[in-house]
């Protein structure tokens, strides 16, 4: 069992930076690939960005990539989300999710565990 706690998120002017952290229980979090995900209201949730349990592959959404970057540390069981150049379309809550294989997926269905989310607001 994996649980997962995201911080970080808040209210930013578009152009702005946040870094969202997601912090992990368990020993077995090095071997899991992490994602992150966002849902705006009246959207279903999509995919933004994973890593594999190695750091040596990451995938992003078009919609982010040259803005946002992933990244973890394994000795710490924490994945980190950093988020430049936000725009009001950024606008979500953005959840965390761990992938018990050795795949790096982008789709909702492949996680199987999920933080509670934590709010992205970005003013124009």
């Amino acid at each position: 069992q994996v649980q997962l706690v995201e911080s970080g998120g808040g209210l930013v002017q578009a152009g702005g930076s946040l870094r969202l952290s997601c912090a992990a229980s368990g020993r077995t979090f090095s071997s899991y690939a992490m994602g992150w995900f966002r849902q705006a209201p009246g959207k279903e949730r999509e995919f933004v960005a994973a890593i594999s349990w190695s750091r040596a592959i990451t995938y992003y959404a078009d919609s982010v990539k040259g803005r946002f970057f992933i990244s973890r540390d394994n000795a710490k069981n924490t994945v980190y989300l950093q988020m430049n150049s936000l725009k009001p379309e950024d606008t979500a809550v953005y959840y965390c999710a761990a992938e018990a294989s050795s795949r790096v997926g982008v789709f909702t269905y492949e996680y199987d565990y999920w933080g509670q989310g934590t709010q992205v607001t970005v003013s124009s």
